[in-house]
């Protein structure tokens, strides 16, 4: 079972040893270039030295060895253009099936959740949810409901009453006098006398009438 949801480990180490030896043989055809191309390099020193030695038939034999040398590189530059070629097809190919077994896990994992989660479960659910709320909106309202001597007061009766007192609040208000607050003293300009408002001018006139009264009545 483990196996199928997290894919295949034997398959996987696989491909990992393959990559191993294949970049194990790419060194080690780096390696035999190398030294082909330094003997190809020395047969062509030797037959430079057979040349200003006059011996044209031992400069001749160099250059044919340094060209069965650089066939031979060109023959290994092959070889690991394909291994090349095949370390990036064997690398698509792991990267596929890993992609693979991924998507076969999630789907394992989706599989798995969804028949943990039955849809008559979830109805039920939904069901117990719904009588619970309205079972606790009864609770509510009972608890609000008016008892005992509350529960005979009249609502129509009680806003009647509420009106009266409104409209009542509002008549005293109309009947009350006018009251004007006191206005704060207005500043002229240097050489203009300052005039006091109408209302207070006679406010005073008349509490001087009054306190003549008051006097001449003693």
């Amino acid at each position: 079972m483990f196996t199928r949801i997290f894919g295949k480990p034997k398959q996987e180490t696989n491909a990992l040893a393959t990559l191993d030896k294949l970049n194990e043989t790419l060194e080690m055809l780096e390696k035999k270039e190398k030294v082909l191309l330094k003997k190809a390099a020395g047969e062509v020193e030797k037959a430079k030295e057979f040349t200003r030695a006059k011996n044209k038939r031992a400069a001749i034999q160099c250059l044919k060895r340094k060209r069965l040398y650089e066939q031979q590189v060109e023959q290994l530059g092959n070889f690991q253009l394909r291994i090349h070629d095949q370390m990036i097809l064997l690398e698509g190919a792991k990267a596929t099936t890993e992609t693979v077994d991924a998507l076969r896990t999630g789907a394992a994992a989706m599989k798995a959740m969804q028949k943990a989660t039955n849809i008559d479960d979830v109805d039920k659910t939904m069901d117990e949810i719904n009588e619970q709320t309205e079972n606790m909106k009864m609770i509510q309202e009972a608890l609000s409901t008016p008892i005992g001597a509350a529960a005979d007061f009249d609502e129509d009766e009680l806003e009647a009453e509420l009106e009266e007192l409104e409209g009542a609040e509002l008549e005293e208000q109309l009947l009350q006098p006018a009251t004007t607050a006191p206005s704060a003293p207005i500043h002229l300009p240097t050489g203009r006398q300052q005039v006091r408002p109408a209302a207070q001018q006679n406010k005073a006139e008349e509490d001087e009438l009054a306190a003549l009264q008051a006097e001449m009545a003693l």
